[in-house]
């Protein structure tokens, strides 16, 4: 099994977990060991998861709205906890490739393997929920229809993801590809270079 299809399975694993109670407070519930890959990418799939359902809730024209800018900071939370774990993800691809003798003509990727790995497991959430839709006993015809056809479209991303993600990893083994790692540098949630909030000091 390759990287990324443990990944996946990894993914869809904490998706269905969630989804055994489908409540956006449930506490993480992970077997892996907790300074492992395989525990982070878990809790990657599981932020995501949780976020995905807290936009559904937010959208709700009848939340209140006490409740909806609770929501909304808890996101804010949630996207900085995520940016954190990719970059932490993307350590783990640093220590094995970092060493990697680049090749004369080396090239550089626009984004890091973490980065693209993130991208595959919202996918994976996408897929998860659009095929529900997709499978939906109280739908019209025509709503199945457009959803697997959506489905459909999805699944042929995730294939052109997983062989885009391995063909940069066999790169950056082999040199062809510099491993670099790219900071999101979010400013907006640090009191020291968010200006609304160093303002108020």
């Amino acid at each position: 099994m390759t990287f990324i299809e443990k990944s996946i399975d990894i993914f869809r694993n904490a998706i269905d977990k969630y989804h055994e109670t489908d409540n956006v407070d449930t506490p993480i519930t992970c077997s892996y060991e907790p300074t492992s890959i395989e525990y982070h990418l878990y809790h990657k799939a599981w932020i995501d998861t949780v976020q995905w359902h807290l936009e559904d809730i937010i959208r709700n024209p009848e939340i209140l709205p006490d409740e909806a800018l609770k929501i909304k900071r808890r996101i804010d939370f949630s996207n900085q906890e995520r940016t954190d774990l990719v970059e932490l993800i993307d350590s783990y691809f640093w220590e094995k490739y970092h060493n990697v003798t680049p090749q004369k003509e080396a090239r550089i990727n626009t984004e890091s393997p973490a980065w693209a790995i993130d991208r595959l497991s919202i996918l994976q959430l996408k897929i998860y929920h659009m095929r529900i839709e997709a499978e939906r006993a109280d739908a019209t015809a025509e709503h199945i229809k457009k959803c697997q056809a959506k489905l459909n479209v999805l699944l042929q991303q995730q294939d052109d993801l997983i062989t885009a993600i391995e063909q940069l990893l066999n790169s950056m083994a082999t040199g062809e590809v510099m491993m670099k790692v790219y900071k999101q540098m979010k400013m907006y949630n640090d009191p020291a270079l968010n200006p609304v909030l160093y303002a108020k000091k």
